[in-house]
């Protein structure tokens, strides 16, 4: 072996992985978010092209979401196996492929199943980059490239409105909304490129086995009661959304059951219960997929709001989320520092800052119809997300804290597949929540109706988490 091939399989150290091999990974969380939220600003476009209902639109978004999260923990593990460096090649190409298939759909139930594909790519893709972070940085810098992780990770999210309306409305070649995917293909080709040749092969570990089964239990039971929610409403409720509804008890039952029969065999489940006997971690896990699915219903239904409540076009209503990705940069980089200042009580200032500014918005909205003006919403959007970028970032590592080292690629795998569940469940109920309220869908100003439902519905879910958080400070004190 040549001496550059030598050092590529090397491990890298902080200041190579801070730098260009950083920005290489975190490309992909900047991808896999923004295509989670871009198709937010694009929803008006899909219903007049494409003819979509209101729950093929939420399948659009949420079901991206869902197949991510579905095949997370064993994508992670297939990293294990075969190579983080490999697998995050393999993802981002896979990635690039099905965005090329998501421009190219041609009916709402296309434009679904090639969203699931582009999930399942991101599930082989995403998981390798904090992977290869924790493999290849030294601990006492990690906190820093986690930092820019959860940057890259609200950046991503905050994009997907803003150049995702730019795109759009400037519909290049009369692609219209087709742009927003077309992107990601010569992204996509370049970034994998880049990582089959810059990126580290990390230190080699044992290989946790997969647990096909339990992934295919875990993902039906979530589908049983996700989808019907997502389209019963439109489709009047038929028998089968009830059925389907009801068939999620036993299919999780099952799926519990052959967890601890293989646990019992000494094999790896899916999901380690035994992880949620930590208090810090349980609490933790429970705050994330609290925000998450608070987070991503959130851009969902502002969007519709801005877009088909106010009339924005979808550059307007992707510029209107500009401030908030400012805000959101600003507090996540500045939330490691105050951490180490003030301690993890900075977390429950953080969502109560968010809980505050939609309590403030959700007043405004009000129920007549009469909706607040852009500006405040756009002032609200922005303080909410200084709260949020303090806290989305600092969750994710306070709830690994007391995870032991050799389980920490388990436990971030659990984590994250419970963040995208939430982003999943979010879109799915309280969008639900936001359709059923406005009575005339025609009506532009009956969309604040729904958009104060869904806000309060979000208000809840804020507080749920800053009393998880609080409950997660105690648990701290205690152990």
């Amino acid at each position: 072996m040549n001496t550059t091939q030598s050092a590529r399989t090397q491990p890298v150290s902080s200041s190579a992985m801070s730098g260009w091999q950083l920005a290489v990974l975190l490309a992909a969380m900047f991808m896999g978010q923004f295509d989670f939220f871009v198709v937010n600003v694009a929803a008006p476009s899909l219903r007049a092209d494409l003819h979509a209902s209101n729950g093929a639109l939420q399948l659009i978004v949420g079901g991206y979401a869902f197949a991510y999260a579905a095949g997370l923990v064993t994508g992670g593990r297939l990293g294990d196996l075969f190579g983080y460096r490999r697998m995050f090649v393999f993802g981002m190409a896979g990635f690039a492929v099905t965005s090329l298939l998501c421009s190219l759909a041609a009916t709402p139930g296309q434009l679904v199943a090639a969203r699931l594909a582009q999930g399942l790519a991101a599930a082989a893709m995403l998981p390798q980059v904090l992977a290869l972070i924790t493999a290849t940085v030294p601990l006492a810098v990690r906190p820093r490239a986690i930092a820019w992780y959860g940057v890259a990770s609200g950046l991503g999210s905050i994009a997907g409105q803003v150049l995702g309306g730019a795109l759009i409305t400037a519909n290049l070649a009369g692609l219209g909304w087709r742009t927003i995917f077309l992107v990601n293909v010569p992204v996509g080709v370049i970034t994998a490129l880049l990582a089959w040749r810059m990126l580290p092969t990390a230190p080699s570990r044992q290989p946790s086995g997969l647990d096909p089964f339990g992934a295919i239990g875990a993902a039906m039971t979530v589908a049983a009661v996700l989808v019907p929610l997502t389209i019963g409403r439109s489709a009047g409720w038929p028998v089968w959304t009830w059925v389907c509804m009801a068939a999620a008890i036993p299919l999780a039952m099952a799926t519990l059951r052959w967890e601890r029969h293989l646990t019992g065999r000494g094999g790896t489940p899916l999901f380690d219960d035994t992880l949620l006997r930590l208090p810090t971690f349980r609490a933790g896990l429970l705050a994330n997929a609290a925000f998450m699915c608070f987070f991503g219903s959130f851009m969902f239904t502002l969007t519709l709001l801005l877009q088909a409540g106010l009339g924005l076009d979808a550059f307007h209503a992707g510029l209107a989320f500009a401030p908030a990705g400012i805000a959101f940069s600003i507090s996540a980089l500045a939330a490691r520092p105050l951490l180490t200042r003030y301690g993890r009580r900075v977390l429950l200032l953080g969502s109560l800052l968010t809980a505050g500014s939609l309590g403030v918005l959700a007043i405004n909205l009000d129920l007549d119809g009469i909706h607040a003006s852009l500006a405040l919403i756009v002032c609200l959007t922005a303080l909410a997300s200084l709260g949020n970028g303090i806290v989305l970032p600092s969750l994710i590592g306070a709830a690994l804290v007391d995870v032991a080292p050799e389980r920490a690629g388990l436990a971030a795998g659990v984590l994250s597949t419970a963040q995208q569940f939430a982003s999943a469940a979010g879109v799915a109920i309280i969008g639900a929540l936001f359709f059923a309220a406005i009575p005339d869908l025609q009506d532009a100003g009956n969309y604040s109706v729904g958009m104060a439902w869904a806000t309060a519905a979000n208000f809840i879910l804020v507080l749920l988490v800053a009393s998880l958080i609080r409950r997660y400070i105690q648990a701290g004190q205690k152990h």
